[in-house]
């Protein structure tokens, strides 16, 4: 009896209008490949920009792929990891009878990625500068799910521990308070004479030039307080070792989301309609590369495989 192969692996990605940030999406799916000639790889995107996750999967199916398990190459679990990706893959089931799919969990701050962090932060400040003068911004992407926003919190508070920087505070590019200028005041506020703000992104797009143009708008009003711009995460080893950790626990079946303060299961004050909301994929208003003021965008809710 032949042993069946193992499940492929599919990458789903957020998605930009940027692109750098998309080729460099591709790029990544394209090393997992070659780091992994056993399994088929592909890759693509929810919204914004091409692949799109659907033509991923027929790519797999055309090579004769039945069974994979899907990986959200996204740092939290908001909209698009809890309702767009389950959406897309429940349709693409429809649309070829016969497949299977496992579903894994976002990357979350995993102790790798939060030494890459460390050392986006290492290559940012004067080497002379000793960590207790440093505070630290995280910028996340923002979310109107409380939940993601939490994540952004945690992930912040894991980087600070230990590490003897003078704080981790947290801010948004979108979607949630605090803003970028808003962060930084608040560092300020707190003592702070030199700040690295660090994005909380994968890779290069729109957001995160944003957040690097904002900080330079504020340091450029702010003369007394030393202010440096760190990179994002980028395609480090850590990351090709991090998404094949969550494409095993797909595999095996070992996933434990947090379901405690979703959104769509637990009514938290102020988003009380959300609970139970069928699902439905969404659009990403500040994704679009224009410069505008914050929208809510509408209700999307999402099952948990358990």
């Amino acid at each position: 009896m032949t042993t069946p192969p193992p499940p492929a692996l599919l990458i789903a990605g957020h998605g930009t209008r940027d692109d750098a940030g998309a080729e460099a999406f591709r790029d990544f799916v394209r090393e997992l490949g070659r780091r992994h000639p056993e399994l088929p790889v592909a890759g693509g995107f929810i919204e914004l920009s091409p692949p799109p996750l659907g033509e991923a999967v027929a790519e797999l199916v055309e090579r004769g792929v039945r069974r994979f398990a899907a990986v959200p190459l996204m740092l939290v679990s908001a909209g698009h990891a809890k309702g767009d990706i389950p959406a897309a893959l429940a349709r693409e089931k429809e649309r070829h009878p016969g497949i299977s799919y496992a579903y894994g969990r976002p990357l979350g701050p995993h102790p790798s990625l939060l030494r890459v962090l460390e050392r986006r932060l290492d290559e940012a400040v004067d080497p002379s500068w000793d960590r207790s003068e440093v505070t630290v911004l995280l910028v996340g992407r923002g979310s109107t799910d409380p939940d993601a926003n939490a994540e952004v919190h945690k992930a912040a508070r894991l980087l600070w521990e230990g590490r003897g920087y003078a704080g981790v505070e947290t801010a948004f590019v979108s979607l949630a308070a605090p803003d970028v200028p808003s962060g930084l005041d608040r560092c300020v506020k707190l003592g702070a004479r030199r700040i690295v703000v660090l994005p909380y992104f994968l890779f290069t797009g729109i957001l995160p030039d944003r957040v690097r143009r904002q900080t330079a708008d504020w340091a450029a009003a702010h003369p007394e307080t030393d202010v440096r711009s760190a990179d994002v995460i980028g395609p480090e080893p850590e990351l090709l070792d991090l998404v094949m950790e969550r494409y095993a626990e797909a595999v095996k079946g070992d996933l434990r989301m947090n379901c405690d303060s979703c959104v769509y299961r637990i009514a938290l004050p102020g988003f009380e309609d959300k609970v139970g909301l069928p699902q439905q994929p969404h659009f990403h208003p500040d994704d679009d590369g224009h410069e505008h003021g914050h929208h809510h965008h509408g209700g999307h809710s999402h099952s948990h495989a358990h």
